[in-house]
């Protein structure tokens, strides 16, 4: 299970990623019920570390969130209305809406689940969430100064089209704010169609090493979560998604099979 995601080409990662989007979330979100899991990403600190300060309900995401805010803290959100896309259960929602201060702030998801989640969790001034597709924005022009998007396009079928999406729903000036991860064998693909997409790249920053101190002090949390919640023949799948220390995904970050990085790019 640990090299599938090695085994799968491009194509079929993509519409794979789209069949976990659709029902593996949606699995997820249920087997979650009520319990207060805000965030579904794998983590990131620095060295030493960033030292975030963070309200103390906040504390037990702290990794989770420490990832969000550095791509988020790329460009000053304040009275800015921002878009996240993806935004899963709505922790880094949250988190950006308290701290950053946007005049407004809009999460999507594919999953109609967390978006339920995220509505009877996540009760801000200017918070709103919506059911939507990646790659159908259902958004009018120039409808945002900023678009986030977290470790979830990779997940995306049409990459260049949710790039045209992002580009279309931005107002001119307005900054997508983007962290992802791809294997080393398409990183070439990866950055032709972030080259020849409708946004200029102003920054490019790989964490790599940040992602792998982020899963490390992580893993035993997640691991606890996934044997609470998931039945027993699926824990070491979940684990594999989690990224849990020693799991497939991990090592494959720890060996340089795959690279995890931040960019910053402008609609001119």
């Amino acid at each position: 299970m640990g090299n599938l995601a090695v085994k799968l080409d491009g194509w079929s990662q993509r519409h794979f990623g789209k069949l976990i989007s659709r029902y593996g979330y949606r699995l997820l979100t249920r087997r979650i019920g009520e319990e207060e899991i805000y965030f579904l990403n794998f983590g990131y600190e620095e060295d030493p570390p960033m030292g975030l300060v963070l309200d103390p309900a906040d504390e037990r995401d702290r990794y989770s969130i420490q990832l969000y805010h550095r791509t988020a803290a790329q460009v000053d959100l304040t009275g800015k209305d921002v878009l996240e896309v993806s935004c899963g259960h709505g922790g880094a929602a949250s988190y950006i809406t308290r701290t950053m201060h946007p005049r407004s702030y809009t999460g999507l998801d594919y999953n109609p689940a967390g978006i339920e989640f995220c509505k009877s969790k996540h009760h801000l001034p200017g918070l709103t969430f919506v059911h939507g597709d990646a790659e159908n924005l259902p958004f009018p022009d120039g409808s945002f100064d900023a678009v986030i998007n977290v470790e979830a396009a990779h997940l995306y079928p049409d990459y260049p089209r949710f790039l045209r999406e992002v580009a279309r729903v931005l107002r001119p000036g307005g900054h997508f704010l983007y962290a992802d991860l791809r294997e080393r064998s398409y990183l070439a693909t990866w950055e032709a169609e972030m080259a020849s997409g409708p946004l200029r790249e102003l920054s490019d920053f790989s964490i790599d090493d940040g992602v792998l101190r982020g899963l490390e002090k992580n893993s035993e949390r997640h691991i606890e979560l996934i044997n609470r919640i998931t039945p027993k023949p699926l824990r070491r799948f979940g684990q594999e998604i989690a990224g849990v220390e020693g799991g497939g995904k991990y090592q494959q970050v720890k060996d340089g099979l795959l690279s995890y990085r931040i960019f910053l790019f402008v609609k001119d």
